[in-house]
């Protein structure tokens, strides 16, 4: 006689969901917290505890009230005259382009040699014609203006070389030295002041540009062939 076997319905995952588990796996449950929302201020939070452990928000706590202290400062300057306006709109200016030229150090140099040099020329051409009280307005704004003109020119002219030897800030930086000191003999020669600065912003030009490179380049190679020739005519004379 046959026997038949039953036939055992088959157990799937699904349907029962300690089939695929281990007989000594405990089931994992998920941590209390683990649910919960984000905070949507945790910076907030950490700069509120101020956690000497924690030197982001140490240092971000008084640079937002040093930064309050000086936004108010500045707002309470304007307010009070039109002039008042005008200079703390140029020292936020100015305050701008420092931050934006940190990196660019030669060039916040010659910047900062530039205006310096203007002031300093147009003053002393101002103290000159005024303490001769010979010279009209007219020649006292013209004689600043040429002084501008030539800070204006060893500025361009120490960026328009495209490969320069030495340091452009350093080459404007002499150039209006130069300037200042002609702004000073003017004081006492006034027809000498504004040569003696074109002559010295050209020869500085010359001197750091590139053009003095390859002149020396060229004096170089020529002395090295001259030196050639002497070898020869030596060894000559020698053998003779």
């Amino acid at each position: 006689m046959t026997t038949k076997t039953s036939k055992q319905p088959k157990t799937d995952a699904k349907t029962n969901p300690k089939a695929g588990r281990r007989p000594g796996s405990k089931p994992q449950h998920p941590a209390p917290g683990a649910n919960r929302p984000a905070s949507p201020l945790p910076g907030l939070r950490r700069l509120l505890h101020q956690d000497k452990n924690d030197p982001w928000a140490v240092r971000l706590l008084p640079r937002i009230v040093f930064g309050l202290a000086a936004a108010y400062t500045l707002f309470s300057i304007a307010s009070q005259s039109g002039s008042s306006f005008v200079m703390v709109c140029a020292l936020l200016i100015l305050g701008g382009a420092i931050w934006l030229l940190r990196r660019r150090t030669q060039l916040l140099l010659a910047l900062a040699s530039t205006i310096l040099a203007a002031a300093f020329t147009g003053y002393f051409s101002a103290v000159g014609d005024s303490a001769r009280m010979t010279t009209s307005a007219a020649v006292t704004g013209t004689a600043a203006f040429g002084y501008w003109a030539l800070v204006g020119m060893a500025l361009l002219g120490a960026w328009m070389v495209k490969e320069h030897p030495g340091r452009r800030g350093v080459t404007v930086v002499i150039a209006d030295v130069i300037l200042v000191i002609g702004s000073l003999v003017s004081m006492f020669v006034p027809e000498a002041g504004v040569p003696i600065g074109f002559v010295g912003v050209i020869a500085v030009l010359a001197v750091r540009g590139s053009g003095a490179k390859a002149v020396r380049a060229r004096v170089s190679s020529v002395r090295r062939v001259i030196g050639r020739m002497r070898r020869r005519d030596s060894r000559k004379t020698a053998d003779s």
